[in-house]
């Protein structure tokens, strides 16, 4: 009888350890989002000063990893883009989504609305 409690428990034990191994399996499958921001500052130091540490703050906070933001762009083809770039890395369209849907974007859309304008969208990555 405790032989059939010991095998059932081990049994058990195992497919616990193997559904957390096939998760975190299927979580590093997943890839990467990437949001891409293009910025046109009408005050481009009330913009850095006011605007951007929030901003910045609330997106880390939101699970966001800054890969770009506002360094040297050169133009390959086509039209050339914002003064600013930004490029942020999340783990989901959804996340992107939920930060957008938070109070801490919502408060800051009034401020950011008087300092710039915005062109942003996501694209995800190639699975490896």
């Amino acid at each position: 009888m405790k032989t059939h409690y010991s095998v059932t428990l081990a049994m058990l034990a195992g497919l616990g350890l193997g559904a957390v191994a096939v998760e975190r399996l299927h979580a590093q499958a997943t890839p990467p989002v990437y949001q891409v921001v293009e910025i046109e500052p009408s005050n481009t130091a009330a913009y850095l000063k006011d605007y951007a540490p929030k901003a910045q703050a609330a997106i880390k906070a939101a699970g966001g990893k800054f890969l770009a933001a506002g360094g040297k762009t050169t133009t390959i083809e086509g039209e050339p883009p914002k003064p600013r770039v930004v490029i942020i890395q999340w783990d989901t369209v959804d996340k992107i989504q939920a930060y957008r849907d938070s109070a801490a974007f919502k408060d800051l859309v009034p401020l950011r609305d008087s300092l710039a304008k915005f062109r942003s969208f996501s694209v995800e990555a190639v699975p490896q």
